[in-house]
């Protein structure tokens, strides 16, 4: 019986050595990317309501006029250490009055906090910049880990 524990006891100590933490690649993925107009006082909607959001936005589509910017809320996961920094990059195209299309890209670091949940990130396209860049026509984002691209979303004319 001490034998057959031992052993046990011997087998259990090595699966968990082997299975330890290990140098692995990092994994992530972007779950969902809101591209969201805000108006001149800086706001997406009226109300925590997403129909009246999504009634908001429609008002802001049809009424350039009152559009200030633009910001991308991005769902984002990943499966690597706390303390690692990743990046969300959001490229985007747009066309001004009679003019070649013109790019714009927005970064930002995001910390990966636990491994059970998403996490959100908001990128805004200041307004002086949104004025410059004219209609998005295409958007890409990405989710970097130094040098190496997790995942991207991109939008149907990319």
């Amino acid at each position: 019986m001490a034998m057959r524990l031992s052993w046990l006891i011997l087998f259990a100590l090595g699966w968990c050595l082997a299975s330890g933490p290990s140098a692995e690649a990092a994994e992530g993925r972007v779950v969902k990317v809101l591209p969201q107009f805000l108006d001149k006082e800086g706001r997406h909607a009226l109300t925590p309501s997403l129909y009246d959001r999504d009634a908001y936005q429609a008002l802001l589509r049809k009424t350039p006029s009152k559009r200030s910017a633009l910001r991308f809320a991005v769902e984002w996961k990943a499966k690597t250490p706390e303390s690692e920094a990743l990046k969300l990059r959001v490229e985007m195209r747009g066309v001004a009055k009679a003019d070649l299309p013109k790019p714009a890209t927005l970064e930002t670091e995001v910390h990966q906090r636990g491994h059970w949940f998403s996490h959100w990130a908001y990128l805004t396209l200041p307004e002086a910049d949104y004025g410059k860049l004219g209609e998005v026509t295409a958007w890409r984002v990405t989710l970097w880990d130094g040098d190496e691209l997790l995942s991207e979303q991109k939008s149907f004319m990319w």
